[in-house]
C-alpha cells in the first residue's frame, strides 16, 4: 500500500510529465514522423506536408518519445458507414424515448397488445358475420332467378345486378378480412419487439 507522501509524489511526477508534453509543443521541441510516398519514414520539424497527413502520423518529443499520435483519416467508404451507424443510433435512441413516453412498464405493454388485438378479432368478426349475411342474401336472389327461368321468363336485369353487388359485396370483406388479419400478425410482433426492447432498457 502507498503512503500519503508516495501518493503525492506521483501525482507530481504525473503533472511533470503533462507539463514537459505541453512545453515541447509550445517550444517547438518536437518531431513529427510520417511514412512518405516511396515508403520511407520521416521525421521532420517543421510539421506534416499535408499530402501525408491524411495518412497518420506521430509527434515525438526532443527525447524521442511519442506524445501523439494521429491517426489516419476515414475511407470514404468508412466515412459513409461511420455517417450511417450515426444516423442509426440516432434513430434507435428517438424510438427507445417514445417507447419509454408510451410505456412505464412491460405490463403496459401487454395491456396494450390485449386491447389492439381484440379491436382486430371484433373486426374480423364483424366482417364474417357479414359474409353470412351476404351469403343468405345470395341464395335468396339466386332462388329467386330460378324460379324465373323455370317459369319460362328471363332473368330479370335487377335481379341480375343485385346478385353481382352482393358477390362484389362479400370479395370486398375478404380483402377486408385478410388485412385485418395481416394488420394483427404485424400489432402481435410489433407488441413483442417493444416489449423485449422495454425489458432491455429498463434492466430486467
Amino acid at each position: 500500500m502507498l503512503k500519503p507522501g508516495t501518493v503525492g509524489l506521483c501525482l507530481l511526477l504525473s503533472a511533470g510529465c503533462v507539463a514537459g508534453v505541453h512545453a515541447d509543443e509550445s517550444s517547438g521541441m518536437v518531431l513529427y514522423r510520417y511514412v512518405d510516398s516511396r515508403g520511407v519514414t520521416v521525421l521532420d520539424r517543421q510539421g506534416v506536408p499535408a499530402e501525408y497527413a491524411g495518412k497518420g502520423y506521430e509527434v515525438l518529443n526532443q527525447r524521442g518519445r511519442v506524445i501523439q499520435t494521429v491517426p489516419p483519416a476515414p475511407t470514404a467508404d468508412e466515412a459513409r458507414e461511420a455517417q450511417a451507424a450515426a444516423q442509426a443510433a440516432k434513430v434507435q435512441s428517438d424510438a427507445d424515448a417514445q417507447l419509454l413516453h408510451l410505456y412505464s412498464s412491460v405490463t403496459d405493454v401487454d395491456r396494450a397488445r390485449t386491447r389492439k388485438l381484440a379491436e382486430l378479432d371484433a373486426l374480423i368478426s364483424v366482417a364474417q358475420g357479414n359474409i353470412q349475411g351476404l351469403t343468405t342474401q345470395q341464395g335468396a336472389l339466386q332462388s329467386q332467378a330460378a324460379d324465373q327461368e323455370r317459369a319460362g321468363r328471363q332473368v330479370p336485369q335487377s335481379l341480375i345486378d343485385q346478385m353481382n353487388d352482393v358477390r362484389d359485396q362479400q370479395q370486398n370483406l375478404k380483402v377486408d378480412i385478410l388485412r385485418y388479419q395481416t394488420a394483427r400478425q404485424q400489432a402481435d410482433a410489433e407488441f413483442a419487439q417493444d416489449r423485449a426492447r422495454l425489458q432491455h432498457l429498463l434492466g430486467h
